[in-house]
């Protein structure tokens, strides 16, 4: 090309490349959507196939035995039969999420930065691919009947790809991409809504078509739902990253990409900002990823006894939230700072969550729900925040690290929860759910307290600024 032709910018809407023919879209939405309803669809469901499967090995087969064994009576919570099968579950979904954290650490942490030089594309087509095996093996099991231990391994072959934690990273890096500083946090919270409505669609249906037919179906469509995420993103998706250039992929360059996000020595305030929002996400996220760990454990015992409709219909009240809160953003950002929106959706999850933990019957397990109508204002509010303490070339990096700090919060959130439920049933069902409302005062306190030390500082930059000559 000529230095004319070098020296012109680039055209705002670069040609379809030969053999195309697709149109080229800038949203990576539908996307989202398609892995989520995914991953909704095999998340409850594979809980209860776990718990059908050992129940049957252990003799606790009988289905009617299995969703109403003392349901009638106080002495549910002391079937021995029936706390071994709730105890392997939760030991096998402890070993499934551990699995797939350790190697999801490693790999999100090398694609997410690597996204950044070659492009967004790539790291979406990954993940998505990933977890189509991860279901096929799934379905296998399923179809074969095999040992359990193969949800292990189709979970760590969907980690060595990035698992859904890098489709949100890399995801949410797009939306970096694409957005202006100033309506970051409202295209952050779309997306999230995303996330909440493909969970709400995969609950309801799932629910449903797994009383009516079983397991098989529904994971035929968790399937389709990540070939159809992969195919989008390798066909339709637009490039975000504006100036790509050829970087190895397996090189530590990646790692310490990550690392100097925290240290960066030129950047002092937004080090101990950025670790401090990561503190406060890391706490709102375990607490809503333990809570959602124990949704269908606490439905199915005593004295709830929901079946497996009921049991979906509450998935899809917990998704809900996203659109709700969603919308409450978008009108409260009207008159407040982003900060403080994000301080009214914590009380919103605080208060949900007390009276989920007294909950002793359906219509009060639903007002809990109602109540978390904002609880999901926080966490778009700290991603546009985190965004914005990092320059453009190191999105990719700053949501690689997003979606690890989001893999260890599930882990820990199945540790602790799942070890604290058993442990606390024998005085209070619910404690649970009370101890996450504790923990989410430390993420508010967090917040309120940058946003009063920002508006000093702000007042007295231009305090300065007016006094000097």
């Amino acid at each position: 090309p000529s230095m004319a032709a070098m020296a012109a910018p680039p055209p705002a809407e670069p040609p379809v490349p030969p053999g195309r023919r697709w149109p080229s879209l800038l949203a990576v939405e539908p996307l989202m959507f398609l892995a989520t309803v995914s991953l909704g669809l095999q998340g409850p469901l594979a809980t209860q196939y776990l718990w059908d499967r050992l129940g049957a090995e252990h003799g606790y087969s009988d289905r009617n035995s299995t969703e109403s064994a003392g349901c009638g009576d106080g002495n549910a919570t002391a079937d021995p039969l029936r706390q071994e099968v709730e105890a392997l579950v939760s030991h096998w979904n402890l070993y499934i999420n551990l699995g797939g954290f350790f190697v999801t650490l490693f790999s999100v942490t090398l694609f997410g930065p690597w996204s950044d030089s070659v492009g967004r594309r790539p790291a979406l087509i990954l993940p998505t691919a990933g977890m189509a095996l991860q279901t096929a093996i799934y379905l296998l099991v399923m179809y074969l009947e095999l040992h359990v231990a193969f949800f292990l391994l189709g979970r760590i072959l969907s980690g060595l790809t990035g698992d859904y934690n890098l489709i949100l990273a890399s995801c949410f890096s797009y939306v970096a991409d694409t957005s202006e500083r100033r309506t970051r946090t409202f295209r952050v919270a779309i997306l999230e809504a995303c996330l909440g409505t493909a969970g709400m669609v995969a609950s309801i249906g799932g629910g449903q078509w797994r009383k009516a037919q079983g397991y098989i179906n529904p994971f035929w469509l968790a399937f389709a739902a990540s070939l159809a995420a992969t195919l989008y993103a390798a066909f339709f998706l637009r490039e975000s990253v504006k100036q790509k250039k050829e970087t190895k992929l397996f090189t530590l360059s990646h790692y310490k990409a990550v690392y100097r996000l925290y240290t960066a020595p030129e950047h002092p305030s937004s080090r101990w900002k950025l670790a401090l929002y990561s503190l406060a996400f890391f706490l709102i996220v375990t607490v809503h990823f333990g809570a959602k760990d124990l949704y269908v454990l606490y439905e199915l015992g005593f004295p709830l006894c929901w079946a497996s409709d009921l049991i979906g219909y509450g998935s899809a009240a917990s998704y809900l939230a996203y659109l709700s809160s969603l919308v409450g953003l978008r009108l409260l950002q009207l008159c407040l700072e982003d900060t403080w929106v994000a301080e009214i959706g914590l009380i919103s999850n605080i208060a949900g969550l007390v009276v989920i933990s007294l909950a002793t019957t359906t219509p009060l397990m639903f007002t809990g729900y109602g109540i978390l109508f904002l609880s999901m204002a926080a966490t778009p509010v700290i991603r546009s925040k985190l965004s914005k303490l990092v320059s453009e070339t190191e999105q990719g990096a700053l949501f690689a690290s997003v979606a690890c700090v989001q893999g260890l919060c599930s882990l820990v959130a199945t540790g602790v929860f799942n070890s604290l439920y058993p442990a606390t049933l024998h005085f209070m069902r619910g404690f649970p759910f009370l101890f996450g409302a504790i923990i989410l005062l430390i993420p508010a306190a967090i917040l309120g307290w940058i946003q009063i030390w920002d508006s000093k500082h702000d007042y007295n930059h231009f305090q300065d600024a007016s006094l000097s000559p």
